[in-house]
């Protein structure tokens, strides 16, 4: 117990350093406190769990942990962080989201009044525009990955949902790759109605989760 309570307070002087390092950028100061506190925190799962090898488990575990700690093997870089500016001015008041996730993605929740009518997976004229600018900033940072969800509310089976959510995953790579993307670079899903984001029993709701979430990934470089 004494261990662990030295261990915690040793990433709170550790991250709080970090933080306050001039020289450093915001995604650098974020990773490495990630990857200082998944660092202590894998030692203490290592060392709490080794018999009687605490020290080697314990760097495993710290290795590990700092792993995780930093974004889950993404790199949130000065590229990404464009993409996210350039995708905010595209979308202003169309009401998409766009967001940077917990493991560094760029996210962009694109609800169904903008990009599909009900029970259909055609791209609708509005959400083009932002399609087009979209396809722009992933040809200009090619090492960028993407992988597309579609999503539906809970009117009707599985038997329909499902296969919709695909195919309005599959519309939305479609488009992007006609203007030069690789659909190499793109993976799709379908998750039907299964992730709401709102209540089913409302029509505001089920409009809220009649939606498509994009996600851009850039893969850390290997150590």
């Amino acid at each position: 117990m004494k261990k662990i309570i030295l261990a915690l307070t040793a990433v709170t002087f550790a991250s709080s350093g970090l933080v306050g390092c001039a020289n450093m950028s915001e995604t650098q100061r974020d990773t490495g406190t990630g990857a200082a506190i998944g660092a202590v925190a894998g030692g203490l799962i290592g060392a709490a769990t080794a018999g009687g090898s605490k020290g080697k488990s314990a760097a495993t575990g710290a290795a590990i942990g700092a792993a995780l700690g930093a974004g889950g093997g993404y790199l949130w870089s000065k590229h990404m962080q464009e993409q996210k500016a350039a995708m905010e001015q595209a979308t202003a008041g169309t009401g998409v989201g766009v967001s940077q996730t917990a493991d560094n993605r760029l996210k962009l929740d694109i609800p169904s009044d903008i990009s599909f009518d009900t029970g259909k997976h055609e791209i609708k004229p509005n959400m083009r525009p932002i399609l087009d600018r979209f396809a722009t900033t992933l040809n200009q940072n090619p090492v960028t990955s993407v992988t597309i969800v579609g999503h539906t509310d809970s009117t009707g089976s599985d038997a329909i949902n499902n296969p919709l959510s695909i195919n309005r995953a599959a519309s939305v790579r479609d488009y992007l790759s006609a203007r030069g993307v690789s659909a190499s670079r793109i993976a799709v899903d379908g998750r039907g109605s299964y992730e709401p984001v709102a209540d089913n029993t409302t029509a505001s709701g089920r409009a809220m989760n009649r939606r498509v979430e994009i996600f851009v990934a850039e893969a850390a470089p290997a150590r």
